[in-house]
């Protein structure tokens, strides 16, 4: 898995680079429509960042997260799901992308 980048945007003027390392992803079967492989493959993809630990940030900006993300973490987890391809590396490219 690569780093994941994220484009320059408010609070984060010259983007971001998370440490492939500092990513957890986890696959599972997916639910749902899909035809008989959605019951085979594990196209279901929850990528995780712990928040409070990661090297991306900067004090001000962990702060910041921290309190705006409150509601969606668990402890200073932040975990995105994608689950609505059929396969994996979609699934995979969707996660990444939200939690960009």
């Amino acid at each position: 898995m690569d780093d994941l980048r994220v484009a320059p945007g408010p609070g984060i003027p010259d983007g971001l680079r998370v440490p492939a390392g500092e990513l957890l992803e986890q696959f599972s079967r997916s639910s749902g429509p899909g035809g008989q492989g959605v019951n085979t493959a594990d196209s279901r993809v929850q990528l995780s960042l712990d928040l409070a630990s990661t090297t991306a940030l900067s004090d001000v900006q962990r702060t910041r997260a921290l309190g705006r993300l409150a509601p969606s973490l668990a402890g200073t987890v932040l975990t995105i799901a994608a689950s609505e391809h059929r396969s994996q590396r979609q699934n995979r490219r969707a996660a990444r992308d939200r939690l960009a």
